[in-house]
């Protein structure tokens, strides 16, 4: 008579056909997260969560189908959810008739070069506020951040007193200049590279690795994730520039896109709010496509630090 294999039970703890079975005792010793949430809790915090995406979209929404409605169907009584009939010629008369060609190409420029100086600017005075010893260099950085509490507005009289003094009004010069200064950007990525690990930066010394040597291949390769928030940030608000342009630009010739839309707005007695609304979707199509292309980096830049391990 052949022997018969005995089957053992599977051993405490584990399951036969999937993986381990781990208790809640067993994962708070992992310090691994327990979820000990209640399903009411959850139900409110799902229910916060669809709120909010709905305040967020219902205005992109109607946003979007306004820039496909006519004259008459923006002004309907009552209010329609989808255009009828469907306008697709606004986007084309925004784009032939109303300039927003030399908008685009003023907030390109505009937008880039601010970008790159702010962020040599911001990335030079962070390094060396955090590695070099001079001083007054914590007062120094004192005065940065109290410049981050200080207003634009406060100091839009004073500048533009200067640039119109100098004949830069209506000009790129103009538009750049005042706006270049921004204490944000070495506020944080000095705090960033303060949280770097010291003995790499020994190391590179060491090695014989000079200032700048030390600064583009050894802390700029370790603070992408920062670095991209950092350009995001900036790209967003320079492209999203309204006051300043507004009030030192009169034509085409330096205006941005921000100020274009207000110029449409104003091109008739009665707006017609459809060709403005085409205009914004428009101005937000390239900063939505800089958001998706770079959210990852920025994510993790922005919450560099927040948890520990």
């Amino acid at each position: 008579m052949p022997a018969v294999a005995k089957v053992l039970p599977p051993v405490p703890g584990t399951q036969s056909d999937a993986e381990p079975v781990i208790t809640d005792a067993q994962r708070k010793r992992k310090g691994e997260p327990m979820d000990h949430t209640s399903p009411v809790v959850k139900a409110i915090g799902y229910f916060a969560l669809v709120c909010t995406v709905l305040l967020i979209m219902v205005p992109l929404y109607f946003i979007f189908i306004t820039s496909f409605k006519s004259f008459q169907d923006v002004y309907s009584d009552p209010i329609t959810f989808w255009p009828d009939p469907f306008m697709a010629e606004n986007y084309s008369y925004v784009w032939q008739t109303s300039g927003f060609a030399s908008y685009l190409k003023n907030s390109l420029i505009i937008t880039l070069v601010l970008t790159v100086v702010e962020v040599v600017l911001g990335v030079l005075s962070a390094y060396a506020f955090a590695f070099l010893r001079f001083p007054g260099r914590n007062l120094l950085f004192l005065l940065v951040i109290a410049a981050l509490m200080v207003p634009n507005q406060i100091t839009i009289i004073s500048n533009y007193s200067l640039v119109a003094s100098l004949g830069w009004r209506d000009t790129y010069a103009g538009v750049i200049i005042p706006l270049a200064g921004v204490a944000f950007g070495a506020f944080l990525m000095r705090n960033h590279f303060q949280s770097l690990p010291p003995e790499i930066l020994e190391a590179a010394r060491m090695d014989g690795a000079g200032f700048f040597t030390t600064l583009f291949r050894v802390v700029l390769p370790m603070s992408w994730p920062t670095l991209s928030a950092f350009v995001l940030i900036t790209v967003v608000n320079e492209w999203n520039q309204y006051l300043w342009p507004f009030l030192i630009t009169d034509t085409t010739a330096a205006a941005t896109l921000p100020v274009g839309l207000t110029r449409l707005q104003d091109a008739e007695g009665v707006t017609n709010w459809a060709p403005v609304m085409a205009g914004t979707v428009l101005t937000t199509l390239p900063m939505l496509i800089v958001f998706l292309l770079l959210q990852k980096p920025m994510i993790k830049g922005l919450t560099a630090g927040a948890v520990k391990g």
